[in-house]
């Protein structure tokens, strides 16, 4: 086989994985079905999730309240960071919120992989209202813990890499 051949295998590999992952995970996430978070697509190291902004999910300033926001970028950077089928949990993160959201508005919550070295990594989230302005902005720094998402199932080994600047988040001061 060719190297591009094996190059693509190994990427549609590791696509199928972090698919996998993710159903085990959607699966048991009772706090996202409640929410009504959905999973729009994931790939190693990344994650894209979307929210309606319910009118019982506003503060008494008429805007989506902080928490929910804080809980779909939360969501999309455990996803991108489980997406290797390693047990993953959140070490440290904050949020800076730039715009608000209203009711009715679908976001879309996007996380990278900034970085990953042995059992940490950092991740960047971008929450978005649907003209495409930033309303908040997450990382999240993540660590690695004993056992698979799907036992039994073989997890991607990955070797400690960051990404390329070309990969910044819009906004995010790196």
């Amino acid at each position: 086989m060719s190297k591009p051949n094996a190059a693509a295998h190994d990427t549609s590999a590791a696509t199928l994985l972090a698919e996998q992952t993710a159903e085990a995970m959607y699966s048991r996430d009772a706090a996202l079905k409640l929410i009504g978070i959905r999973l729009l697509s994931v790939r190693p190291g990344y994650s894209r999730m979307a929210m309606v902004v319910r009118p019982d999910m506003v503060n008494s300033h008429h805007m989506c309240h902080g928490g929910f926001l804080f809980t779909l970028a939360d969501s999309a950077f455990a996803y991108a960071c489980n997406s290797y089928n390693r047990n993953t949990v959140a070490s440290a993160c904050h949020i800076d919120f730039l715009a608000p959201a209203m009711v009715g508005e679908e976001l879309e919550a996007e996380s990278e992989e900034r970085s990953l070295a042995g059992r940490t990594g950092v991740y960047d989230t971008t929450i978005r209202n649907p003209n495409g302005q930033v309303i908040a902005l997450f990382r999240g720094k993540s660590y690695r813990i004993a056992g698979e998402v799907i036992t039994g199932l073989q997890a991607e080994d990955k070797r400690p890499r960051t990404a390329p600047p070309s990969s910044r988040i819009e906004g995010n001061p790196q």
